[in-house]
C-alpha cells in the first residue's frame, strides 16, 4: 500500500484542485491520498470562505480518501510554522511515504536545493541577513542577499522565490528536514493563472478567483467552467444558507476581543511585538471593520496578510506560551477525521496500527484519548469551530442548517 499526502486548503475546492490530487496519485504511484486541510481558518489570516465539512466533502467526492483538519493554532500561522505542524501531522501517521505540492517551479531539485541551503543556514548567510536587516531592507530582499552570498549555484533560480506556492513548498521541504522524515517530496508544475490572478477566464483559475466571483455574483453558471459538478452542486445548494462567509464578518467579534483586551496589551500573542501592541493600542479607537483596521495597521515591515493573522490569534485566543508548549511537546497530538472514503477503510486500520498520535473520529471519545497538552490544543480547535458556526448562524438566520452551535454533533463524512 502506498500513500501520498496534500497539504490544502480548498478555498474553495476547484479543478486545479481536482487536477493536483490526480497527478499526485500518478506521479507518485499512490493507492491513497491523504489530504491535511485548514478547517474554518486559513493561512491568509481569514475566516474560510465556507466550512471544513463542506470543503472536505468536495474533495472526497474528486479523489482525497482521508482528509484530516490541521489544528487551527497553525491554520493561521507563518508559512515555516504551517508547513512545519502540516508535515508533522502526516509523518506521525506513519503510512506517509509522499508529499506531493503544486509549485509555480515544477522542479522539485531546485526547491528541495532552496531548502538545505535555507535550513542549513550557514555563517556567511547568517552574516549577510544580519547585514542587509540592518541597513533597512526587508527580509525577503535580505534574504535572497544571503542567498546569493552563501549559496551562489543557486542564483540563477533567485527569482524562484517570488512565487508564494514555491515559497510554501520550500518551506515544506525545510519541514521534513526538520522531522528527519522519510517521506519523499513531489512537485506538479501549477497549471493556468497565478496565485494572485482574479480573473475565471483562464483553464484553472486561481482560488482567489472564484471567492471574488463568489462575492460578486454568487454561486453562477460561470463558475461551471472552474469547479467540478459535484462541488459546484454542493456549493450552489450551500449557497446564502451556510456561506459565503469573509474576513468583514468577523469585525465586531474582533473588535470585542480588542477591547477587553486592551488594557493588558497584545505581546502575548503570536506575531506580536511591543511595537504592533502599541499600534493596535493606539488605532482602536479608529476601528470600523477587520479589512480596514489591518490596513490601519499595515507598515514597511508588516504585511497585511501578517497582521490578519494576529488579530484572529487574538479573536480565537492563541497564546505564545501555549506555542511554545506544543513545540516543546511535539507540535502535533492527534490526526483528527473530517471525513473519508469507505473505500479506504485499509489505510484506516493501517493508521490505527502504525501511527503515533490517535486518529480521532469522535470529539466526545476524545478526553480519553489525549493528555492534557493534546486536550488544551483541541479545546481551541472546538472553539474557533463554534465562532465561525457564531457567525453562519448570524449571518444567515432564516436558511442555516445548523441546529445548534454543537462541533460535538457534526457526524464526519463519509463517501
Amino acid at each position: 500500500m502506498k500513500t501520498v499526502g496534500i497539504i490544502a486548503e480548498y478555498n474553495p475546492f476547484h479543478n486545479g484542485h481536482a487536477y493536483h490530487i490526480k497527478k499526485a496519485k500518478e506521479l507518485t504511484h499512490a493507492d491513497y491520498c491523504v489530504v491535511v486541510m485548514s478547517g474554518n481558518f486559513v493561512q491568509r489570516g481569514a475566516p474560510a470562505i465556507m466550512d471544513k465539512y463542506l470543503r472536505a466533502k468536495s474533495a472526497l467526492l474528486n479523489g482525497a480518501d482521508l482528509v484530516l483538519e490541521l489544528p487551527v493554532c497553525y491554520s493561521i500561522s507563518s508559512a515555516e510554522h504551517f508547513a512545519r505542524s502540516s508535515v508533522a501531522l502526516l509523518d506521525k501517521l506513519g503510512v506517509v511515504d509522499a508529499l506531493c505540492f503544486g509549485s509555480e517551479c515544477g522542479d522539485i531539485r531546485v526547491l528541495t536545493e532552496f531548502a538545505q541551503a535555507l535550513s542549513d543556514e550557514s555563517p556567511v548567510f547568517k552574516k549577510t541577513l544580519d547585514r542587509e536587516i540592518r541597513i533597512g531592507h526587508t527580509y525577503p530582499q535580505a534574504r535572497n542577499t544571503a542567498l546569493e552570498t552563501s549559496a551562489p549555484h543557486l542564483t540563477s533560480h533567485i527569482n524562484e522565490l517570488t512565487s508564494p506556492n514555491n515559497i510554501l513548498g520550500i518551506e515544506y521541504c525545510k519541514a521534513l528536514l526538520f522531522w528527519k522524515s522519510a517521506i519523499v517530496p513531489y512537485t506538479v508544475k501549477r497549471a493556468g493563472s497565478s496565485y494572485h490572478d482574479n480573473s475565471l477566464d483562464t483553464g484553472f483559475c486561481s482560488a482567489l478567483a472564484i471567492r471574488e466571483s463568489l462575492r460578486q455574483a454568487g454561486a453562477s453558471e460561470e463558475l461551471a467552467r472552474q469547479i467540478p459538478a459535484s462541488s459546484l452542486a454542493l456549493i450552489k445548494d450551500a449557497y446564502l444558507k451556510s456561506y459565503p462567509v469573509f474576513a468583514d464578518d468577523l469585525s465586531l467579534l474582533t473588535q470585542y476581543s480588542l477591547l477587553t483586551n486592551v488594557s493588558a496589551g497584545f505581546t502575548d500573542y503570536p506575531d506580536i511585538d511591543r511595537e504592533l501592541s502599541d499600534r493596535i493600542v493606539k488605532f482602536l479607537p479608529q476601528y470600523r471593520d477587520f479589512r480596514s483596521f489591518c490596513d490601519l495597521l499595515k507598515s514597511k515591515n508588516r504585511t497585511y496578510v501578517r497582521i490578519s493573522r494576529s488579530l484572529l490569534h487574538i479573536l480565537l485566543g492563541t497564546r505564545k506560551e501555549a506555542l511554545q508548549q506544543y513545540g516543546q511537546e511535539g507540535w502535533i497530538f492527534y490526526a483528527r477525521m473530517l471525513g473519508f472514503r469507505e473505500s479506504a477503510t485499509p489505510l484506516l486500520t493501517a493508521i490505527k496500527k502504525n501511527a503515533e498520535i490517535p486518529l480521532l473520529s469522535k470529539l466526545a471519545d476524545a478526553e480519553k484519548q489525549l493528555a492534557k497538552t493534546g486536550s488544551s490544543m483541541l479545546e481551541k480547535d472546538i472553539y474557533a469551530s463554534h465562532i465561525y458556526q457564531s457567525i453562519v448562524r448570524n449571518k444567515f438566520p432564516g436558511e442555516n442548517p445548523l441546529s445548534e452551535i454543537n462541533e460535538y454533533k457534526n457526524p464526519i463524512i463519509k463517501i
